[in-house]
Formats: structure tokens, C-alpha cells, sequence
């Protein structure tokens, strides 16, 4: 039980302008723990953070610029003395089919979705090193799993997500830090909206696949059945367990979708376990 203020946990959370980030701060505040709010555009998180002054902070952060990770951190820690928490929610989307996209906007996308949250872990690991303490939650997606048609690259980094953080489990274990998984199928967050971004290039070849898909998802926003506040409470109770998940997949057409999917890959390694086993040299 958090008696004080000074005892409460110390989240800091990436992308925190709208969506899953603004809302892991909102249910963060109502839990009594102390947040690091963090966006490109501080100004943003002014209204979320206002009246708690002595529980929050708001940062400026873009997760591309490695001097702005390492002076949020520094002013996280100079204002609490420590980070336990680290949910690396910063990311948007990205449609096209693999043909139609742009590679400006590819390595942009990979930048801000893989590298940048590769940087704040290393950054932020130190010090729960030190401290044999911590906890990273990773916001990936069931498009980590799953490789829809017209989001093939949003898809790579998160599967680059999911790649990285079980490695990253298996190595921090060890040393009393956990990492989380989060896989949210569709949620009412600005990822199919103002946040997505689409390649200008549309080839006719690919209209009834990923064109079909990359305007029914322009659509798509607003009406998903996935409810973002629901899902960070989800994400607090997972970590509250005695012996929490390292993968949770959120929402009913999530589960539906990845528990469909995994039994499609169960099938195929079934049916093609011969052929699979006669690569090995002869025993």
C-alpha cells in the first residue's frame, strides 16, 4: 500500500500527447504514483499533469534524440530519484504495401518504433541495474505477430519489438527487472487517425489487398471496440500479479486474431514436420 507520496512507484511514460501514453499517466495519477509524462510537444501534456504537481512531471522527449533521452531521465531522476517503470509507448503507423513504400519514410518509422525504443531501454537500465529493480513495457501490437496486408513495415518494427524484448527478459531476469509485452489489437487511440501515416505511392496491382485494407483503416477510427483506459488498467492489473505475463494481448479481436494465428502456425509445422526434420543430418 502507498502510504505517501515519497513511497509511491516512479512511472515514465514515452508518447505520452494522446492515446495508450496519455492515459497510462491519467490511471498512473489515480493509483497515487509518481508520473514522468513525456511528449516531442510538452505543452501537450499541460492539462494532464496540472494539480499534480508534486506526483508529475512533464518532459519534453523525442525518442529519436539521444540528448533528449538522456536529460529526461536526468530530470526524472533529479525530481524523483529514480525510474521503476518504463513504458515505451512512443510510435504511430504506417500504411503501404511492401512494393509501395517510401524509404525516407521506412527508416523514419523504424527510428521512432525500434531505435528510439531501443535507446530509451539501454538509457533507463542502468539504473535499474543498480537497483535490482524495474520494470520495462513494451507496447507492441498483435500486428507483431500477425503481418497484415498494407501495414507489412508498421508490422516489421513490432515484430522487431517483440524480438527484442524477449531477449531483453531472458538477459534482465537475472537482475530483478521484468519486461512486458503489450499486444493490443484495435483500440480508439489517434493510431488509425491523426496519427497515421500512409505512402502516396498506390499500385493497382495491390488494390483488392492492401488498398482495400489502407481505406477501410482511414475509416476505421473512432469505432474500434478496443477502450484505451480499459486497456492501461488491464496493463496495471497484469503487473500487479504474483507472477505477471511477459506477453498480454488486449482486446477481443486481439485474441481472436493472434489465438487464430497461432494455431494456423501450430497446423503447418504439424503437417510439415518431416520435411522439417529431414534438414538435420542423418543420426
Amino acid at each position: 500500500m502507498i502510504n505517501s507520496v515519497a513511497d509511491s512507484p516512479v512511472w515514465f511514460v514515452t508518447g505520452s500527447s494522446s492515446g495508450f501514453g496519455r492515459e497510462f499517466v491519467r490511471a498512473g495519477l489515480a493509483h497515487g504514483f509518481r508520473m514522468v509524462a513525456t511528449a516531442r510537444d510538452p505543452t501537450t501534456l499541460d492539462a494532464l499533469v496540472t494539480g499534480y504537481e508534486e506526483q508529475a512531471k512533464a518532459l519534453a522527449l523525442d525518442v529519436t534524440r539521444a540528448d533528449q533521452i538522456a536529460e529526461a531521465i536526468r530530470q526524472a531522476e533529479c525530481a524523483f530519484g529514480r525510474i521503476d517503470v518504463l513504458v515505451n509507448n512512443a510510435g504511430y503507423g504506417y500504411m503501404a504495401a511492401v512494393e509501395e513504400g517510401q524509404d525516407s519514410e521506412i527508416r523514419a518509422l523504424f527510428e521512432t518504433n525500434v531505435f528510439g525504443l531501443a535507446a530509451m531501454t539501454r538509457a533507463i537500465l542502468p539504473g535499474m541495474r543498480a537497483r535490482r529493480h524495474g520494470t520495462i513495457v513494451n507496447i507492441a501490437s498483435i500486428g507483431g505477430i500477425i503481418g497484415f496486408p498494407g501495414s507489412g513495415y508498421y508490422a516489421a518494427t513490432k515484430f522487431a519489438v517483440e524480438g527484442l524484448s524477449e531477449a531483453l527478459a531472458a538477459e534482465v531476469a537475472p537482475l530483478g527487472i521484468r519486461v512486458l509485452l503489450v499486444e493490443p489489437g484495435p483500440f480508439r487511440t489517434d493510431w488509425a487517425g491523426r496519427s497515421l501515416k500512409q505512402s502516396a505511392v498506390f499500385i493497382g496491382d495491390y488494390e483488392q489487398t492492401a488498398g482495400k485494407r489502407r481505406r477501410a483503416m482511414s475509416k476505421y477510427s473512432g469505432t474500434q471496440p478496443g477502450d484505451p483506459a480499459r486497456a492501461v488498467k488491464a496493463v496495471i492489473r497484469a503487473l500487479q500479479l504474483p507472477a505477471p505475463p511477459e506477453h498480454l494481448v488486449l482486446g477481443r479481436e486481439g485474441v481472436e486474431n493472434v489465438e487464430r494465428q497461432l494455431r494456423r502456425e501450430l497446423e503447418q509445422i504439424e503437417r510439415c514436420k518431416e520435411i522439417s526434420l529431414s534438414a538435420d543430418y542423418p543420426s
